[in-house]
């Protein structure tokens, strides 16, 4: 028996094996079962989202001889041929090949016979807009006066190429993109059912390439089944679909976070000398940039199966929101300027350049007066398993704290010199020092702040200590009454006094009492905004 494609084999033929189209399938589903039929739908949606999927299983729900409902039996004659192909009331057109209006005068003169089997004649025409201006026209006059025995339903990929005198005659749905995690999902079902063996992560490879189309999964599994002699294992996915590894993707990132250039060259070297196109790399890199912002700015906001959480976190927490953002535009312009080089190589190793050269902490380094280290010129805190090999070039450096703390500094200024962004410096900021040993560092949190002491954002502060002091040590964080204030609240207090002795200059300013009486202005207190001197 011949060999059936695993999206042919696994094609949806209910609603509810559609994959990721609730909205479409619950609204089609009320009407089929409350008899709201109406005599034109269209669907539209990038390719591979389950159009042409749908309106097929519409034709079943329409026509199967139990009756019009949303749960066809899949059994009687009419399901059977219709699943098949051969079902004589069911026609199917591409616009993309039969545009013309000859081809629609065509397939209208048949609408006005009644159905040879079914209970409902379906045309379905796929690539609907293009189909030329005279076709439209053509289809319109139809369209305004439908046979009540016709049902139209038409996919598209550019839905505003179809008229508006068509589409105010159709009811439109719009199918959507679907998520990695829901193609990876179905992925695992068809693979359990084909007694396959697949690791996870070679699944979450597919998922991710398929860039939200579920046919186009299917037909990379089948490509990597054979690729692999029937095994499904991530470094074949990798290296058949050309995609970057993204394990030295994350290398390269640690490498950058830490101002290792030659590590860095090295890593793009590797990268270039792979599969991968320079485009596929460019695009792992932007992603796994915007992992780590998602870290920084939502917290614990959920991360896509498969994705490294612990090196996510250890970049998020080296690396600073701004240098995150402003790497991320440096990658999306690269891949333009990439296509522009002699050799892709050498591209991307001018946008590892790129990424080295600018760096947004260097000012205020320097404006906390610490001499930036002379090799490395390290952003912060290496990550943490790079401390052993970087610890020495830090030692080179004495005026860098990360390198060599005062051993008397105080709290605010040891959170000053960890370099935290986000929320692991809220955590630090709120908290006040009650011990500090070789192998311990005990803090108190204000209870008002409990809701910041998350195992996340507790480890995230060890490591950070154990990087800035150099020796691993152990984090414990007491949530209670405080011995002192925090480097939080000295900062409120140290803003709330300027803010008052600004308000004292402005009311005693000559030229605003000038303006109060001619024009009765009034200082309005929100707009206050005194200068934060630089730490």
């Amino acid at each position: 028996m011949a060999y059936l494609a695993l999206a042919r084999r696994y094609r949806p033929r209910r609603f509810a094996e559609v994959v990721g189209q609730g909205h479409v399938v619950r609204a089609l589903s009320n009407a089929l079962d409350q008899g709201r039929l109406h005599h034109a739908y269209l669907f539209e949606g990038t390719r591979g989202v389950g159009k042409t999927t749908i309106a097929r299983i519409i034709t079943q729900c329409l026509n199967c001889e139990a009756g019009v409902s949303s749960t066809p039996c899949g059994e009687c004659g009419t399901c059977k041929a219709i699943e098949a192909g051969r079902f004589v009331d069911f026609v199917e057109l591409d616009a993309a090949s039969r545009t013309g209006v000859d081809d629609m005068r065509d397939l209208l003169e048949s609408t006005a016979y009644t159905p040879a089997e079914g209970r409902y004649k379906v045309y379905l025409i796929d690539e609907v807009h293009m189909l030329s201006k005279n076709a439209f026209n053509a289809l319109l006059k139809t369209l305004e006066e439908p046979p009540e025995h016709v049902k139209f339903l038409f996919a598209t990929t550019e839905p505003e190429k179809v008229p508006q005198t068509v589409l105010s005659r159709c009811l439109v749905f719009a199918l959507h993109h679907l998520a990695g995690e829901e193609i990876q999902a179905a992925l695992e079902r068809i693979v359990r059912a084909e007694g396959l063996e697949a690791e996870p992560a070679a699944l979450a490879e597919l998922a991710r390439a398929a860039r939200g189309s579920m046919r186009d999964a299917l037909t990379l599994l089948d490509q990597v089944l054979a690729f692999g002699g029937g095994t499904l294992k991530r470094e074949d996915v990798v290296g058949m679909l050309g995609v970057a590894d993204r394990d030295r993707v994350y290398d390269l990132l640690d490498s950058l976070a830490g101002q290792n250039g030659a590590a860095v060259l090295a890593h793009v070297g590797d990268l270039g000398r792979g599969v991968a196109g320079a485009d596929s790399i460019l695009d792992a890199l932007a992603e796994a940039l915007t992992l780590v912002a998602r870290r920084q700015i939502v917290g614990d906001a959920p991360l896509p199966p498969g994705s490294p959480e612990t090196r996510i976190d250890a970049l998020a927490g080296v690396l600073t929101p701004e240098e995150v953002q402003l790497d991320y535009d440096i990658v999306l312009k690269g891949k333009a300027d990439v296509k522009l080089a002699e050799d892709p190589v050498l591209g991307l190793e001018m946008v590892a350049l790129r990424l080295l050269a600018f760096q947004p902490r260097k000012r205020g380094r320097e404006a906390a007066g610490a001499a930036p280290p002379p090799a490395s010129r390290a952003r912060s805190a290496p990550p943490a398993n790079q401390v052993a090999e970087s610890r020495p070039a830090q030692q080179a450096a004495p005026a860098a704290p990360q390198a060599s703390p005062v051993a008397d500094a105080s709290w605010e200024e040891t959170v000053t010199a960890l370099g935290l962004k986000g929320m692991g410096r809220e955590l630090a900021q709120n908290c006040v020092l009650l011990e500090r040993s070789d192998t311990l560092v005990r803090l108190a949190l204000d209870q008002n702040k409990a809701h910041l002491l998350t195992d996340r954002l507790r480890a995230t502060l060890e490591k950070a200590l154990a990087a800035y002091y150099g020796v691993p040590l152990k984090l414990k964080v007491e949530v209670g009454e405080q011995a002192g204030p925090s480097p939080a609240a000295k900062q409120a207090e140290a803003a709330a006094s300027r803010e008052s002795e600004l308000r004292e200059a402005i009311e005693g300013d000559p030229h605003v009492n000038a303006l109060r009486e001619a024009f009765g202005a009034e200082m309005m207190p929100d707009t206050l905004r005194p200068e934060t001197p630089s730490a």
